[in-house]
C-alpha cells in the first residue's frame, strides 16, 4: 500500500500543481512551483505544512514561486546540479542516480536532457509514481529547447524502462491536443484510438487527464514507439534508427 499522499490542482493556463505528503514524518514537497499562492492555499486545505521544494528544471513556470515559497516557509529547495546557473538559492542539489527522501518514502533522481539541458524527474520505485515534470506528456513529449533528439529519446526510454503500472505526473494538461497529432500519424493504432477517447469523454467532463498510466503511454504515445515497426512504416521510415524516427515525430509535430 502506498505512504505517498499526493494533492494535483490546475493553475497558471495549463499547468498541475503537487504536493506530495508522507503521513508518518509529516514532510511536504511542492513538485515545481508554478503558482506559490496556490500551492500555499492547497497546503493549508490539505493540513500540510511544505517543508521542501523539489524542482524538474529552470523554466519560469516550475520555478517561478521558489522564491515566494522558500521566504514564506523556509522550505528546503532540491534541484539539479546541471541547472545551477539558472535556479538560484539551491539548497540541495541533485544528479541522476541520488536518493532523495520524503520522511522515509525514497524518490531515485534521473538526468532526462531534451527538453532543456539539465532537466531531472523523480521517481518513486516503491510507490509506481513518476514527476516527470515536462519529458513526458500523457500522449506527448516536451519540446526539444535545449537538447537534441537523441537525448530525449534516450530519456524517453529511460522512463519506459519503469514498471508499466507506473503512474505519470506530467506537468501540463496538454493531452486533449496530443491525441489529435497522435491519430493524425498513428490512425490504425486501436489502443491510441481507446485512449483518445477516453481523454476525450474526461475533458468534456472537464476533468483532469494527468496522471497516465506507463503501459498506455507504452501502447499509445507516439513518442514512445519511435522503435516500433508499425509507428515506423506509418510515417514511411521502415528502416530507420529509432533517434531520427523519433526526430521525425517531434518535427511534424512541431509543425502541426
Amino acid at each position: 500500500m502506498s505512504l505517498l499522499e499526493i494533492r494535483q490542482f490546475p493553475c497558471l493556463s495549463d499547468n498541475y500543481g503537487y504536493l506530495i505528503h508522507d503521513p508518518v514524518s509529516q514532510e511536504t514537497a511542492a513538485i515545481d512551483t508554478p503558482d506559490p499562492v496556490r500551492i500555499l492555499e492547497e497546503a493549508e486545505a490539505a493540513g500540510w505544512t511544505l517543508t521542501q521544494i523539489w524542482n524538474t528544471h529552470h523554466h519560469h513556470d516550475h520555478t517561478g514561486g521558489n522564491a515566494a515559497l522558500q521566504a514564506a516557509t523556509g522550505a528546503r529547495l532540491v534541484a539539479p546540479t546541471y541547472e545551477t546557473a539558472r535556479i538560484p538559492d539551491i539548497d540541495h542539489e541533485v544528479a541522476d542516480g541520488d536518493i532523495i527522501q520524503l520522511g522515509d518514502i525514497r524518490a531515485k533522481v534521473l538526468f532526462t536532457p531534451g527538453h532543456t539541458r539539465g532537466h531531472v524527474i523523480y521517481h518513486f520505485p516503491t510507490e509506481n509514481v513518476a514527476f516527470v515534470g515536462d519529458t513526458l506528456f500523457a500522449l506527448g513529449c516536451g519540446r526539444l529547447f535545449e537538447g537534441t533528439a537523441a537525448e530525449m529519446w534516450h530519456s524517453l526510454s529511460r522512463i519506459r524502462a519503469f514498471d508499466p503500472d507506473t503512474l505519470i505526473y506530467c506537468a501540463h494538461e496538454y493531452t486533449q491536443a496530443n491525441a489529435r497529432f497522435a491519430r493524425s500519424i498513428d490512425p490504425d493504432n486501436p489502443d491510441l484510438k481507446a485512449y483518445a477517447e477516453t481523454v476525450s469523454r474526461l475533458r468534456s467532463n472537464g476533468l483532469a487527464t494527468v496522471p497516465s498510466r506507463l503501459a498506455d503511454e507504452i501502447k499509445s504515445n507516439p513518442f514512445l514507439r519511435a522503435d516500433a515497426p508499425d509507428l515506423k512504416a506509418a510515417i514511411g521510415m521502415a528502416d530507420a534508427d529509432p533517434d531520427d524516427v523519433f526526430a521525425e515525430v517531434r518535427r511534424q509535430k512541431d509543425q502541426f
